[in-house]
This record gives structure tokens, sequence and C-alpha cells, in this order.
């Protein structure tokens, strides 16, 4: 992945991010209902053979919904504002940002609650940005951070690139694709990535989009006029120099072999 000169994301980089999040090649549909689908990535036969063993798999999955009653820019809003994401996000354990890198980059911490028996996770992420009329990208990617080294009692995953796509597709619709990269650092079951496809990423979806309805309300009541992801100038955040930060690695962190834990819920369902 190019980022040309230093650590931030050029255009390049946005460029690939946006062609798998359109690709149909080597995906396959894992949930097609309400105008929601959520693929997996299915490995080329060839490297699919390659990683059997106790390494640590890259898990990739993308997930798109049509909106038909939000608009683009405020389900762009939505994914910036780190106050109101304390209300919708249904799988957060704690979220801050922790430093702003450029005009359209920062980078910040993350953790969120694994399905049960499994640890939770966290990621430190360099975040980058952009904005058109045609279109909203995110994308994100780990890093190293001085100051936010990993927890013991969580597992540290690495977002290889991990990021959303916003397209317009009317005054007050939109298409909105999530696309996930990641490096759990862990050899999950089977049904952790059923359940991540079929169950978990649906959820998700609805919530944000959900929170898409309700955020102009919530923003007219919460510094409607403060969006500094639009405008820089706003923002309260300390700058950092990029340098300080370097690229997170999957082989430097712990692997946690968890493909024997099994569904608390299922073996509950099931007795």
């Amino acid at each position: 992945m190019s980022r040309g000169s230093g650590i931030i994301p050029d255009e390049s980089m946005f460029n690939e991010f946006k062609r798998q999040c359109l690709s149909a090649e080597n995906w396959l549909n894992k949930y097609d209902k309400n105008d929601m689908e959520v693929w997996v990535e299915v490995a080329p036969l060839s490297t699919s053979t390659s990683n059997k063993g106790n390494f640590a798999k890259v898990h990739k999955i993308k997930c798109r919904m049509n909106i038909k009653d939000v608009s683009a820019a405020t389900m762009n809003d939505v994914l910036h504002d780190s106050q109101y994401r304390k209300s919708w996000d249904p799988t957060m354990l704690e979220s801050f940002d922790i430093a702003r890198l450029a005009p359209n980059a920062d980078v910040g911490y993350y953790s969120w609650i694994c399905p049960k028996p499994l640890k939770n996770r966290d990621v430190v992420t360099l975040r980058s940005w952009q904005a058109s009329e045609n279109e909203y990208v995110i994308i994100n990617f780990s890093v190293k951070h001085p100051k936010y080294p990993p927890r013991k009692d969580l597992v540290r995953a690495v977002s290889l690139l991990t990021g959303y796509l916003i397209k317009p597709t009317g005054p007050n619709s939109c298409t909105f694709t999530y696309l996930s990269q990641a490096d759990p650092r862990g050899s999950l079951p089977r049904w952790v990535v059923n359940k991540a496809s079929q169950v978990l990423a649906p959820k998700v979806l609805r919530s944000v989009h959900k929170a898409g309805q309700s955020y102009p309300v919530w923003k007219a009541a919460n510094s409607p006029d403060h969006k500094p992801w639009l405008y820089p100038i706003q923002s309260e955040l300390p700058m950092m120099d990029p340098a300080e930060l370097s690229i997170q690695r999957g082989d430097s962190l712990e692997n946690v072999d968890e493909s024997s834990s099994r569904d608390v819920q299922e073996n509950e369902d099931s007795s």
C-alpha cells in the first residue's frame, strides 16, 4: 500500500480502497436482505492452501446498503462525530481521538466487544478522509503510538485497510459501503466468521443507518456548527508529527489461539 512521502495516505491508497469496495472478484455473498448485502473474501485456491497451520489469518469483509432516507453528507458526519458514536455503536467499548496529523488525518483509539468467550479487541489507527460532491471516503490502518501500547486486558488487533465509501444517489439517499481487512491476532473459529458476516455486520449497519436518521435532530442540539472533519480550523486536538508513528505489523503482536472456543450462546441454544 502506497502512502507517498511518510505515513499519511496518498491518492493511490484511496483509489485502491475504492477499487476493492467496487470489485466483485473473489467475494462470496453471505447476506442479502432489505437493501443490505454482506460479502466475505474467498482467497484464491493457490493461497488458501498455504495458510494452514498456526498463522494468524487476515479476515476481509465487505458490507453495502442502499439508504433511501439519509443523505451521503449526513452519513459521513455520523461516522466522524465521535461524541455521537457513543449513542449508536453497539460493539464499542471505548473510542477517542488522540491527535491531529494533517487537515484530513488523525490518530485514534478504539476497542470493541467480541462474541463470548473470545477476548475483546482494540486498535490504534491512523484515519484519513476525502470529501467531494460525488463521494465521501474514510480509510484507516493500524499504527504504533508511543503512548498507547497493547493492553493486557485486550487483544491488539491490526487494521490493514478498513474504511467507508459513501456515494450519493439523490439529495436524501446514498449507497454506503464498509470494507474491513483486518488481522484479529487469533485463529478464529468458523462460527465467529459466520456470525460476523451473517449477524454482527448487518446489526451494525442497521445501527449506523438508524443513527443517520436521528443525527440531524441530535446535532441541532449539540454544537450544530462544530464539524472539524469538514472545517479543520475547528479541531481542538493537539498536533502530532506523523513521523512519531510507525505501521503496526501483526507479527510483532501476541497471537491468541481461540480456534477451539465455542459460541456460548450457540451452546446454550443447543442445550
